[in-house]
């Protein structure tokens, strides 16, 4: 199953610099693995936020879900998932 996920990250200023940089290098590590086992399809960055829309291809709902809140930003973080179908105009069909 195919999502589009909005991801606006919005870390409170009084986190502490070195709290927020561990957790971004963990974000980034545990982001990089979805994207290697394929469940991580695409990752845009939204230009000039810390935002992204990202394109998941995971089982279920569920799996989505354990996903995005396996995040380590996720406590900081406004999503938005829409679920996706093939379009019949398409060349290209997943």
């Amino acid at each position: 199953m195919l999502f589009m996920v909005e991801m606006i990250v919005q870390i409170p200023s009084t986190l502490a610099p070195e709290v927020a940089d561990e957790i971004k290098r963990k974000e980034k590590a545990y982001s990089q693995r979805l994207q290697q086992d394929g469940k991580w399809r695409h990752l845009w960055r939204v230009v000039g936020e810390y935002a992204n829309v990202s394109i998941f291809d995971v089982a279920s709902n569920d799996e989505l879900h354990t996903v995005l809140s396996g995040l380590p930003l996720f406590p900081y973080m406004q999503i938005k998932v829409t679920p996706l179908a093939n379009h019949p105009s398409s060349i290209t069909q997943e």
